[in-house]
């Protein structure tokens, strides 16, 4: 296989060929390039409708690329100097005309060569605006301005980093509350594409990779899909979008469901894996995952259900609670706990969970007890565990807190504000 060579080209000696192709082609197939990390065929089929000034960003068929201040500002007195009649953005000298992939490599590599930069390429100039990026943002950001799957950033640039990796971990200290309508313009992005597929069945089925690799076209009938375990009924857009899917590749029963569209072979569970990765970065989704997904569909099914009933009958769960309420493991229901939490459905206090508009929430505590303590003089623990609607043993950190923090002061068993004390 080609190395994959990246020649990067020298700042001072880019910022001199700028200056110096201020108002021609040239200038502008390296701003495009260097700047916005443009390939030659979008640099080519660029038009003024793409660019969004208003929001400084460039808006391809694939990904929104953020416009540099100083790029943004050029491209406008560019746009202004024009009459307006040529929709194309970056246009000959000579009669106006758009330009053939040949003539913008061949500008670009003059403008190169005056300037000594004869090693670099008008791609190196992509993979220098790429790299900086890398420099300065994390993989999912990269991978969504430039269209870069994170196997690839990590194969060819990160030997060009100081840290010689580029880490495609999500790290993230909490689970993220899910943005429902980005998902959504997303499935309608991808519609019946493999990444489009793969999260309809995940976001709405909650099935697992190895389960939808190996789903083959006799598995659907009667608007329902048959796993060896199950009977999955199937909504009206999941059978939406495997009917385009079918409906496009003429398929024969025993044929897999989802086929990579060039080798025409069966995706694997990794291979399938990375493209759902890069389509979710495309979407601006960096930090879901498929679990995050699956999580999301079990709590709309059923666990939301179970743990709103059991909260109707008893005022408050626990994690343990829910983990045998539900069947599932500690951390499965913590985790369902949590999205509940995010999604407005329930308010936490300490270690319990309660149904939201039921208790105080923590965020409001301190203040309602203030309040109490200055109408009322002074209350018990009980008193202030109904005044937030919580366990009294919950009260006891809250009280002591505020004690701490010199708030208020104790009195045998009453309480009452410092300054009435």
């Amino acid at each position: 296989m080609q190395e994959y060579v990246v020649n990067r080209p020298d700042a001072d000696a880019m910022i001199r060929i700028l200056q110096q192709n201020s108002h021609n082609a040239a200038g502008a197939i390296l701003r495009l390039s260097w700047q916005a990390g443009l390939l030659r065929d979008e640099i080519q089929h660029l038009t003024w409708a793409q660019i969004d000034f208003l929001d400084q960003r460039i808006v391809l068929p694939d990904r929104s690329v953020p416009l540099p201040e100083e790029l943004c500002a050029w491209l406008e007195a560019l746009r202004d100097s024009r009459s307006r009649r040529e929709e194309a953005v970056v246009l000959s000298d000579r009669d106006q005309r758009p330009l053939t992939p040949q003539s913008i490599s061949r500008l670009a590599r003059q403008a190169l060569d005056r300037e000594g930069q004869t090693a670099v390429r008008l791609i190196d100039l992509r993979h220098d605006f790429l790299l900086r990026q890398l420099e300065e943002h994390d993989w999912q950001y990269v991978s969504r301005i430039t269209g870069v799957e994170a196997a690839a950033l990590n194969a060819h640039f990160a030997e060009h980093l100081k840290e010689k990796k580029v880490s495609t971990r999500i790290c993230r200290e909490e689970i993220p509350s899910l943005d429902e309508f980005a998902l959504w313009k997303l499935l309608q992005a991808e519609k019946s594409s493999p990444a489009g597929v793969t999260l309809w069945l995940t976001w709405q089925l909650g099935l697992r990779l190895e389960d939808i690799v190996a789903l083959r076209w006799a598995q659907l009938e009667d608007g329902a899909l048959r796993l060896e375990d199950r009977t999955i009924p199937l909504s009206g857009g999941v059978l939406a979008v495997l009917q385009e899917l079918r409906d496009s590749t003429r398929p024969a029963p025993e044929d897999f469901i989802l086929r990579a569209p060039r080798s025409g072979q069966p995706y694997d569970r990794t291979r399938l894996s990375k493209v759902v990765r890069a389509a979710l970065v495309r979407g601006g989704l960096d930090n879901v995952t498929l679990r995050d997904l699956r999580l999301d569909c079990s709590i709309r099914s059923g666990g939301e259900g179970q743990v709103v009933a059991h909260l109707r009958r008893h005022g408050s769960i626990t994690r343990a609670e829910a983990m045998e309420l539900m069947h599932v493991s500690r951390t499965t229901a913590y985790n369902r706990l949590k999205q509940m939490v995010k999604r407005g459905k329930l308010t936490q206090v300490g270690a319990k969970y309660y149904l939201k508009d039921t208790v105080v929430p923590p965020e409001r505590q301190r203040a309602v007890i203030l309040d109490y303590l200055s109408k009322e003089g002074f209350a018990y623990r009980q008193d202030i565990a109904r005044l937030l609607n919580i366990d009294p043993r919950q009260c006891r950190p809250i009280l002591q807190k505020m004690i701490a923090d010199g708030e208020i002061v104790q009195q045998r068993q009453r309480y009452v504000r410092k300054m009435e004390a």
